[in-house]
């Protein structure tokens, strides 16, 4: 297995560089590790501190680490902060994150690169959210009895840990010195396999992560100008299937004001918004109209969102809320960002890979929907029954709450095991 193994790690660099000639994000894969041992070397040469690593394989991740990290760095200002990425989509939108003393691409995973990160950067600690299982740099930690942690972790039956050749993925189990999983059934699964000690079911960060951004909420003048106290749908992370889905509604419902962000922003998939809804408007040509004159807000009843930061703030907006993905294979997009706001929650068939999703069905704070005409049945209903919309909503935002303090726990596992110094 190891050899195999040793194959991916060796064709995966060299397949990001010939994609990086047709693919953006293959190409910022690649680019962004150039040189990084010297941009590390130079970060952390004259380093007097000790150093807390969290690694997020994407951006979703980072949204799960992050109320660890900042509670991290208020309770330990004598450390430095090492935050790593391995995907652009996360690296390139946080590379500039003030809650981290670095932020650089994480080293592909090998017994030399592993062997001089960790040389490099020393950490007291390493932090590894929800999935990444990487081998030598695992394996690393271990031999140096660095205390490594993996938070907001879930484990499915299906995963190659679990199965009847799991020794070498197991392994990689064994180098980790504490679990937080989501659920019970995660921390079943890796007692059935022996993994007992350390194992801690302390629920998801993404409760607590939503929570604080609800509540640091800020109005946006360009929204609060386009909404004009009007009922409001606003769709998050859509794809072409949830926007076909969508616009058929937004056809017949012209006094609804629609708030779509496509999952996508190249231009071709903003070309398909402006064409499904036809009284569109970008949002950066919705600012550039607000600056040159005083346009009315009923100009348009659908504004596409072409950038990217904006939607967790966006849902506060919404009457009812939509999320993207569920008529895809991967499954629907963050449900949390919109539930914590207390509106309704709406979502394609395909959510069960997140138990967030299924809780919240569960709870009566959203619902699925099959296809066109189911959309138009639910949507016609909330929208023209404030007292049900209500009712759900209220629901969708209870779930939220009763569900933080998973940080909370981590921190404390933390201080009580002494595993870094004030």
């Amino acid at each position: 297995m190891l050899f195999i193994y040793n194959l991916f790690i060796w064709i995966y660099p060299k397949a990001a560089w010939i994609l990086g000639f047709m693919n953006p994000k293959a190409k910022q894969w690649h680019e962004g590790r150039n040189g990084i041992f010297n941009k590390l070397a130079a970060s952390f040469e004259h380093n007097p501190k000790p150093v807390i690593w969290m690694h997020c394989a994407s951006l979703g991740e980072f949204e799960q680490g992050r109320p660890v990290l900042e509670d991290l760095q208020k309770q330990y200002s004598n450390y430095l902060i090492l935050l790593t990425f391995f995907s652009p989509s996360g690296y390139e939108v946080h590379k500039k994150y003030s809650g981290a003393d670095f932020v650089f691409y994480l080293p592909m995973d090998s017994a030399g690169n592993a062997q001089q990160f960790l040389k490099i950067v020393n950490p007291s600690i390493a932090i590894f959210v929800k999935y990444e299982f990487w081998h030598y740099y695992l394996t690393g930690l271990k031999k140096r009895q660095i205390p490594t942690i993996l938070i907001a972790g879930i484990f499915r039956k299906d995963q190659l840990f679990f199965t009847w050749y799991a020794g070498f993925y197991k392994k990689l189990l064994q180098s980790f010195s504490a679990f937080f999983v989501q659920d019970q059934s995660s921390q079943s699964l890796l007692h059935s396999i022996g993994i007992k000690d350390e194992v801690y079911t302390s629920g998801d960060t993404r409760f607590d992560r939503v929570i604080e951004i609800a509540n640091a909420f800020s109005p946006i003048d360009p929204i609060t100008h386009f909404c004009n106290n009007s009922l409001v749908l606003v769709a998050g992370s859509t794809w072409l299937q949830d926007d076909e889905t969508i616009a058929h509604f937004e056809k017949a419902n012209p006094n609804i004001k629609f708030i779509i962000a496509p999952h996508d922003i190249t231009h071709q998939r903003l070309q398909n918004c402006l064409t499904l809804y036809k009284n569109a408007v970008l949002y950066s040509d919705y600012l550039q109209q607000l600056d040159e004159s005083d346009i009315a807000p009923q100009k348009f009843n659908t504004l596409i969102i072409d950038n990217i930061g904006m939607l967790s703030k966006l849902y506060h907006y919404a009457t009812v809320s939509y999320i993207g993905g569920g008529f895809g294979a991967d499954g629907i997009h963050n449900c949390l960002e919109a539930a914590v706001h207390f509106k309704p929650v709406l979502f394609g068939p395909v959510y069960d890979k997140y138990i967030e999703a299924v809780g919240l069905i569960e709870a009566g704070g959203a619902v699925s929907i099959k296809d066109v005409l189911d959309f138009e049945s639910v949507a016609n209903h909330l929208f023209s029954n404030e007292e049900s919309r209500n009712k759900i909503g209220q629901l969708a935002g209870n779930f939220v709450h009763a569900h933080k303090g998973a940080s909370a726990k981590i921190i404390r596992y933390i201080q009580e095991n002494r595993l870094l110094t004030s």
